[in-house]
């Protein structure tokens, strides 16, 4: 990683690094084209489609395990309605965390700069990414599946400790995965029209989310201190080992008639969900990489995450 101490030119890995408030400009002129009112949107008052599945089948925990295989088609459908719920779960829990992580990212900005409003920005198209998902549910028929009471409690340590490195890159953990699953989910003509319009509301409105993390991940692992960017490494690859264990709720299969040991014991020795859990996470880890995010400890957790190859 190139650094440099002339703050009227930082560059790193990958270049020279842009103008934090051009960033923030072109950022604000998206969103004003691009942001969308879900409630208005999207029609919440049309029956299900019968025979359409509510993730696609490919992304399901148990696709193409034994279990899987002796489902039948209509459990395995009900599986998926679960997981899609489990999902939004578990994003709108993340995007609490990133909203307050951003709060405080710019409580010591200038508050009349492009990047603290393009901030503010963000954090309205949160609250109605987490309204739309809890919306989903709810319309879908399947409970909300909060994380583990200890996940819970390491999120709130997490939000509380982290760097501000350390807070893009978990930002980036927790959109990079989920957005190229919706990639695929809402051009797919087998999924239901309600889940496609949300993951396609999402991955427009995400793709500024990344864009904004990711240039200020990399001015913060140029600018930071030794101590901070070596912490932020741990506390990254620590939040991918809780996200890699969040991201399937056990009690989905208790809800389908699974038994649950056998469920995830399944998972876990599945080669096709390994390759889709990291082919996922390939984008973000080859970019933390590229910056000097996975080094040391850090990447030794990523490993043990099962996101890293």
């Amino acid at each position: 990683m190139t650094t440099t101490t002339d703050h009227a030119f930082l560059a790193d890995a990958l270049g020279p690094l842009k103008d934090r408030e051009q960033i923030a400009a072109r950022l604000l002129e998206s969103s004003a084209k691009h942001s969308f009112d879900p409630d208005r949107e999207l029609d919440w008052d049309a029956p299900p489609v019968e025979g359409k599945w509510y993730w696609p089948p490919e992304l399901v925990s148990l696709y193409d395990t034994p279990l899987w295989k002796k489902m039948p088609e209509e459990q395995r459908m009900d599986l998926a309605r679960h997981e899609a719920a489990a999902l939004a779960s578990l994003g709108i829990w993340f995007e609490i965390i990133l909203m307050q992580l951003m709060v405080r990212h710019i409580y010591d900005k200038s508050l009349t700069s492009n990047h603290v409003r393009y901030a503010l920005t963000e954090i309205a198209d949160e609250c109605r990414h987490s309204m739309m998902f809890a919306r989903m549910i709810r319309t879908g028929g399947a409970p909300a599946y909060p994380v583990s009471r200890l996940n819970h409690n390491l999120g709130r340590i997490l939000k509380t400790v982290s760097t501000t490195p350390g807070s893009f890159a978990c930002t980036l953990l927790g959109e990079e995965i989920l957005d190229w699953m919706q990639r695929l989910t809402f051009p797919d003509e087998r999924i239901q029209p309600l889940v496609r319009g949300v993951t396609r509301i999402h991955v427009v409105e995400e793709a500024r989310h990344v864009r904004y993390a990711r240039e200020e991940l990399r001015r913060q692992m140029v600018t930071a201190p030794r101590w901070e960017r070596e912490l932020t490494r741990i506390s990254c690859g620590e939040a991918a080992r809780v996200f890699s264990l969040a991201f399937v709720n056990p009690a989905v299969y208790d809800n389908v008639g699974l038994d649950r040991r056998e469920a995830v014991a399944q998972v876990r020795a599945s080669g096709h969900r390994r390759e889709v859990m990291q082919t996922g996470a390939k984008r973000l880890t080859d970019f933390l990489d590229d910056i000097g995010v996975l080094r040391g400890v850090g990447r030794k957790l990523w490993k043990s995450s099962g996101l890293l190859a």
